[in-house]
């Protein structure tokens, strides 16, 4: 069972859990209850385990978005932090949206209060309160074979829309998008009766070659379109035809197809089934062409007619970021990825790139202090290390938070991602009730970042960690911890070469292990690339690692921003491009595997940055940029808990900048875990408290 309610007596009330995700959430009641099982079907909305429990009222230890639904599911309003909403005396559902997806049937009159922290239930008396959760882990429901062919592959896209629960624009939530299909290279195609057949609504002509199938991927996904390959490639549905580019321009053209539909799509849902203020719609609806509540109401086919009357330019400084760009090879076994790339609408890209300046590293100029590779100072390349022909700049643009590179060599300024760390999170089952994290520190010279991590890690009261430190550990026994320790989360603070991480007794080159139980890891030392890739190819999901030589003091900076960054949610992506612009984290760090990867949950929604910019005359102006993760992907909405500013925005984006109330913001600023920019220096709360901004 994925989603678990357990009675607690300190405090009294229950933890839901949801096993897969290791996320968890914490009830409050005024006394002690027991849930009793009940069945689903008097839920209007899908849940995985429902309960009821006899109280008063409920206090929930984390802000999530609050929605209202009467008996039939309908949404009748949305709430923020600061508001008090009234219960009336009949069946509501009271919708909460969070790391797990939670709804309330209630039946009796009372108040819901939103604080900046918490949300309490007072109902007018006792009554039985069901309880629905629902994990928002989703797995491929099917696996599609191919052979290499492009007719079979552009059958196959064709099937991976099967995942899509609906065609309006609801389906730009991410909780209406499933996984699509897993896809497996082989010599014949076969699709299992499981997987629906596109309607026909939408019919998708792409050049003849596979790279061009692979980028119309996501398009393809996103519009449930019929995908078929001819020299005129084009967007056909029965009320318009819009032509393509036939050379390179297409890769171009079906991005910005995919990026203009997804965000007119985000603003016309919010005349749909939950309505709420979005920052977006404010600043354009006054020049869209349309009436957003009627669009609403209109088929497939004639909003993307509609949608393709406003101009790119209007829309293009609105839309928001995407999380991922791939970058990928043209080879038949690309096919394999799609499912993972197509899962997060990611943008595909042709593996373009060309030879680095230098490598990085090998400059002539000695790096001051001590520095971690295994030598204790800089040297030059062993003959097993990466040269200057192994490594690539892509091509690369501001487009998405994270560019990934499934091509050969050791990408500049992009991830190395790998097949294998999206399939081995695929893999996983039920893990420990409590997040496992084990620090490694196999140099007594750089026992401050352990000191400082052991400070960092779990010190978030309602999140349950477990962090274990090893000193001066050996080879045998680094090779045991990583294999069968079962850890979500590895430190590793030492010294290291391409062919492995330094322990008193020699080097333990991970590629010689048969597999590792590991989640995610941060090889915290020189030229650690290749033991980062070894264990993603071994089971690990993903991690950072290093392609060149790093200066402690510089290092023990990186560890502990991305140990702050990762104890408060943020995925891989997101905490290192943070750490890279305002922790000076080199660009010798990149992330290994999948980039989307985390250990935590993060409190009240996409896991954010806040910006803080002077005035001029003592006062602040506030923006904030959020990032998205595996339960808040692209186009959630996002909004801080300052009420004076009106910052509701689509996930992963950011605001602009607005005055604020000081006294406000000090207030917000007391109550907040995320972290603060200020003066191009980052400020962490590390428990409740007021932070100096001054």
């Amino acid at each position: 069972m994925t989603i678990s309610f357990t009675e607690t007596t300190a405090p009294t009330g229950l933890e839901v859990a949801d096993s897969i995700e290791q996320r968890r959430l914490q009830i409050e009641t005024a006394g002690a209850v027991s849930p009793a099982e009940i069945d689903t079907d008097g839920f209007c909305f899908p849940v995985d385990t429902t309960v009821a429990i006899e109280t008063d009222g409920l206090v929930f230890d984390q802000l999530y978005s609050v929605t209202v639904h009467d008996r039939s599911g309908q949404t009748e309003a949305s709430f923020d932090a600061g508001e008090t909403v009234e219960l009336d005396d009949r069946t509501q559902f009271i919708g909460l949206s969070g790391p797990i997806k939670l709804y309330c049937r209630i039946g009796v009159p009372g108040t819901i209060d939103i604080g900046l922290t918490s949300i309490r239930i007072a109902l007018e008396r006792p009554t039985t309160i069901e309880l629905g959760g629902r994990s928002l882990h989703e797995r491929p429901a099917a696996t599609i074979t191919t052979g290499p062919d492009i007719a079979s592959m552009a059958k196959v896209i064709s099937a991976l829309p099967s995942a899509l629960q609906t065609t309006s624009a609801e389906r730009t939530w991410p909780t209406l998008r499933g996984h699509p299909p897993l896809i497996e290279l082989s010599d014949a195609l076969e699709i299992p009766d499981a997987i629906d057949e596109p309607a026909g609504d939408v019919t998708l002509t792409v050049p003849p070659d596979r790279l061009s199938l692979y980028r119309a991927a996501p398009l393809a996904f996103f519009l449930g379109a019929t995908v078929r390959t001819g020299d005129e490639p084009a967007l056909e549905t029965d009320r318009f035809e819009r032509p393509l580019p036939a050379d390179d321009g297409f890769e171009d053209a079906v991005a910005r197809l995919l990026e203009r539909f997804f965000f007119l799509d985000c603003l016309t849902r919010t005349e749909g089934i939950f309505r709420y203020e979005l920052h977006e719609r404010r600043e354009l609806e006054a020049e869209l062409p349309y009436d957003l509540a009627t669009l609403y109401e209109a088929d497939l086919p004639a909003r993307l007619e509609r949608y393709l009357e406003v101009p790119y330019e209007t829309i293009e400084p609105h839309i928001p970021r995407w999380p991922l760009t791939a970058h990928v090879p043209a080879d038949p076994e690309t096919v394999e990825l799609l499912p993972f790339i197509v899962n997060e609408l990611g943008i595909v890209r042709d593996t373009r790139g060309s030879p680095p300046d230098a490598v990085p590293g090998t400059a002539t100029e000695e790096l001051s202090g001590l520095v971690r590779s295994t030598s204790g100072a800089r040297s030059p390349p062993q003959p097993s290390s990466a040269t200057q022909s192994s490594f690539v700049v892509p091509a690369i643009t501001d487009e998405s938070v994270e560019h990934a590179w499934f091509g050969d060599g050791i990408p500049q300024q992009a991830s190395k991602a790998t097949l294998e760390a999206y399939r081995n999170q695929l893999a996983r089952d039920a893990r420990n009730e409590s997040i496992e994290i084990l620090l490694v520190c196999n140099d007594v010279r750089m026992i401050d970042e352990h000191d400082l991590l052991d400070e960092t890690y779990g010190n978030r009261e309602m999140l349950p960690f477990e962090i274990r430190s090893e000193f001066g550990v050996s080879t045998d026994r680094l090779a045991s911890l990583l294999a069968d320790g079962g850890y979500d989360f590895v430190h590793y603070i030492g010294h290291a070469t391409p062919d492995g991480l330094q322990c008193p007794d020699g080097d333990l080159d991970v590629r010689t292990l048969e597999s590792v139980d590991v989640g995610v890891f941060f090889l915290n030392a020189c030229r650690s690339y290749e033991q980062g890739l070894a264990l993603t190819r071994r089971g690990a999901f993903g991690g950072v690692s290093t392609d060149a030589d790093v200066v402690n003091d510089d290092a023990v900076d990186a560890g502990e921003t991305m140990a702050r960054l990762l104890n408060r949610g943020f995925p891989l992506r997101g905490a290192l491009e943070i750490a890279r612009r305002n922790a000076g984290l080199g660009d010798q760090y990149l992330i290994v595997g999948d980039g989307s990867a985390d250990i935590a949950q993060s409190d009240g929604g996409a896991p954010a940055i806040i910006e803080l910019d002077r005035d001029g005359d003592g006062g602040f102006e506030f923006a904030m940029r959020s990032y998205s993760t595996k339960e808040f992907q692209l186009g959630t909405a996002t909004a801080s808990t300052l009420e004076t500013v009106e910052d509701r925005h689509l996930t992963p984006g950011y605001t602009p900048f607005a005055e604020v109330d000081r006294d406000s913001l000090q207030e917000y600023l007391t109550w907040t875990e995320l972290p603060v920019l200020v003066d191009d220096r980052l400020r962490w709360n590390d428990g409740i408290g007021p932070i100096d901004i001054d």
